[in-house]
């Protein structure tokens, strides 16, 4: 099987858990440097799928591709063709923007091009199965860590807006088990944390697993977009869109990673104690 988006967070983490289960894996990588973190036993090939006619050697012998879109969307429909005439099965990392929950329905363009995406794979013949994380419990290192590690007061905008924070670890678990089982064809998958959390509370309980208080202070929102980088303005758009329509309701959450899997999602508590390491160690601007 073949999985790109090898190098990211949840690729990276599919591999290993393949790997672990003794299962051939090839690896779709850009820059064949980036492949050093990957296991040894994986066979890599480089792609890219801004470049269609770059895959075909990647996909040569390949039944089926876990697909992580990472590329602009001009390219979407003439990979997937490429994948099709290949492929039988794809598993297609996307999102839960059929979700009928507040948090999912705020207009935005990567929610346009996850349902391109997933018209294309419909119409391509491939058996597919689509897979939906909610937030990520590893966000919390993009957004809190640097000022965390720096004893300093963690400002972010609303607060009290709750989402289920899903482990990228039981992400990777969920698409490992639909890339190898049979019965996933057609599968519709919106994978959440087992509870739903405040920002607020998520920023305590760190604080708790590393036996110190930290402090969250409510920042305007128009304060947070100021202090956002230009190119990531679309981002944080989205995320201040989805926080604010949220407000006053408990987090959308889901049994899947239960059902699949057969045990326990990981608590964002869970999440947190296992990466406590990250938030008291390395560099950080003190903020």
């Amino acid at each position: 099987m073949l999985v790109t988006g090898a190098t990211g967070r949840i690729g990276r983490a599919v591999i290993e858990v393949l790997t672990d289960a003794g299962m051939p894996v090839r690896a779709l990588v850009r820059r064949s440097e980036a492949a050093a973190a990957l296991p040894t036993n994986v066979e890599i090939v480089s792609g890219d799928l801004t470049v269609p006619g770059s895959l075909d050697a990647a996909l040569r012998a390949v039944s089926t591709v876990f697909l992580v879109w990472t590329a602009p969307p001009q390219t979407a429909a003439p990979v997937v063709d490429r994948l099709a005439t290949h492929a039988q099965r794809v598993v297609y990392l996307s999102a839960p923007h059929r979700t009928p929950h507040p948090f999912f329905q705020q207009p935005n363009p990567m929610a346009a091009l996850h349902a391109e995406i997933e018209r294309l794979i419909a119409a391509s013949g491939m058996d597919s199965t689509i897979i939906r994380p909610g937030m990520f419990a590893s966000n919390a290192l993009l957004w809190w860590a640097d000022t965390i590690r720096g004893g300093g007061v963690v400002r972010w905008p609303y607060g009290a807006a709750e989402t289920a924070p899903v482990d990228d670890r039981d992400v990777a678990a969920v698409v490992a088990r639909t890339l190898c089982e049979d019965g996933h064809a057609g599968g519709d998958y919106v994978l959440t944390g087992p509870e739903s959390l405040s920002q607020a509370e998520q920023v305590s309980i760190i604080g708790d697993v590393l036996g110190r208080p930290i402090t969250f202070e409510e920042l305007a929102p128009d304060d947070f977009r100021r202090r956002a980088p230009q190119a990531s303005r679309p981002a944080v758009d989205m995320l201040l869109a989805a926080w604010n329509a949220t407000m006053g309701q408990s987090a959308y959450v889901t049994s899947t990673v239960p059902d699949i899997l057969g045990t326990p999602p990981r608590t964002f508590r869970q999440w947190a104690t296992d990466h406590a390491t990250a938030f008291t160690e390395g560099p950080h601007s003190g903020n």
